[in-house]
């Protein structure tokens, strides 16, 4: 029979009673004869709360420590389902990331992982052992703990299903796949049957919360077989989910937009009045760097008279701390006539593999948001991609608007 990595998120987890149900799925599983290693994350909430503990013990903590205080999260979910799942009576272990050996670089509190050591694993799985492995975290060359950001545990659990060999790997969610949009905001989104892998990292990288970026980069590299499930739909349902494929199948050319993502948490930096010459860009992205900082949209307007205006959006929660570099910096790696910021931005995109072979839905795009008056600040394209930075107060709006002007509420619609 398969070999199923399956993770489980932290609503799944977020109480006995949901970890005993967790229990009973990968029990279902396990009785058909499935393999199983099981990916979990912290109870829902405990993240957030310990990460909070450490910040009323001081404003800025050592990342290492900080890593070693968030893993514990995991700790107690794997226990709790090992416990549960001995109740019933089945073979589990199990493990720390540490203790099964994934190995990370030392990038404290966003590492990424290196190398895994699958052997106790399999030793395990042979001996007809459900494995258990906490999520988000491994160790590093020296044996620190480390974490892999949020939603880490998606990553985990694919690089894990990689390592293994697995037949397919399952995120196990409180949604029941991947929709054209959230849901909260636009009742009529559609669940999707399939998605391609190069669509599944635009929506990721571009705000949808459903995986993680890494995690479907890992799945694109090493053709993990990656679904998206429900944990809150019977075990015996077999509720298909949506899978996440590498080919475009026939019914691509007809959904030429896939969704629409957006991302609630950006702040916008714009250096004023740089000099217009080689080398500005990196002198004002260098130090940004080096700080560990992530930059998404870059605009450079042409320059006047010898200058130019040089803006980019960074995470929000990066912004002060962009802001502090480039103050830094101003001085003695560039000069600017002044640097201005607005941390009350959103960004909005419309996805699909379509747009490779159809013209006009840029164009159709601005129409609709322009319709509503919404004004666009920034815009930035890709094969597969169109978004836009908008005012933070028109997210839901923008995104109802381009929901609807897309037909994307009904099926194989040909925009």
């Amino acid at each position: 029979m398969a070999l199923i990595v399956q993770k489980y998120g932290g609503t799944s987890v977020g109480s006995p009673e949901r970890i005993k149900n967790v229990a009973q799925r990968v029990a279902h599983h396990h009785r058909q004869g499935h393999r199983v290693v099981v990916v979990l994350s912290a109870m829902s909430g405990e993240t957030n709360r310990l990460l909070a503990l450490a910040r009323e013990i001081s404003a800025n903590p050592s990342p290492r420590e900080l890593d070693v205080i968030a893993a514990t999260g995991e700790q107690v979910t794997i226990g709790l389902v090992a416990i549960a799942l001995h109740e019933m009576g089945f073979k589990a272990r199990s493990y720390t990331g540490g203790q099964v050996r994934i190995l990370t670089d030392s990038a404290h509190t966003k590492a990424r992982i290196l190398d895994i050591d699958e052997g106790n694993m399999r030793r395990d799985l042979d001996d007809g052992a459900i494995v258990i492995v906490a999520g988000f975290q491994g160790v590093d060359a020296e044996g620190n703990i480390t974490t892999l950001g949020r939603g880490g545990s998606d990553t985990s659990a694919v690089a894990l299903a990689a390592a293994l060999s697995a037949d397919e790997c399952q995120i196990y969610t409180d949604v029941d796949g991947v929709y054209t949009t959230d849901p909260r905001i636009v009742p009529e989104a559609r669940r999707l049957d399939t998605i391609t892998v190069e669509e599944m990292l635009e929506m990721a990288s571009l705000g949808s919360k459903v995986l993680q970026i890494r995690a479907v980069e890992f799945a694109g590299k090493y053709k993990v077989k990656l679904r998206v499930l429900s944990s809150f739909d019977a075990p015996d349902s077999n509720a298909p989910g949506t899978l996440i494929t590498f080919e475009e199948d026939e019914n691509m050319e007809q959904a030429i937009i896939s969704g629409i993502a957006f991302s609630r948490d950006e702040a916008k930096i714009s250096v004023m009045g740089v000099l217009d010459k080689p080398g500005v860009a990196h002198a004002i992205l260098g130090p940004i760097a080096a700080a560990n900082v992530d930059v998404d949209m870059i605009v450079q307007n042409i320059g006047a008279s010898g200058q130019t205006d040089f803006s980019f959006t960074v995470h929000r929660n990066e912004y002060q701390r962009a802001l502090a570099v480039l103050a830094a910096e101003r001085t003695k790696g560039f000069s600017a006539r002044e640097i201005i910021g607005d941390d009350k931005i959103c960004k909005v995109s419309v996805v699909g593999i379509g747009m490779r072979s159809h013209v006009g839905l840029a164009s159709k795009m601005f129409k609709a948001l322009a319709d509503e008056g919404i004004n666009i600040k920034m815009i930035s394209t890709s094969e597969i991609k169109i978004s836009v930075v908008i005012d933070e107060k028109y997210l839901e709006l923008a995104v109802r608007v381009l929901h609807q002007a897309f037909e994307l509420d009904k099926d194989d619609v040909a925009v």
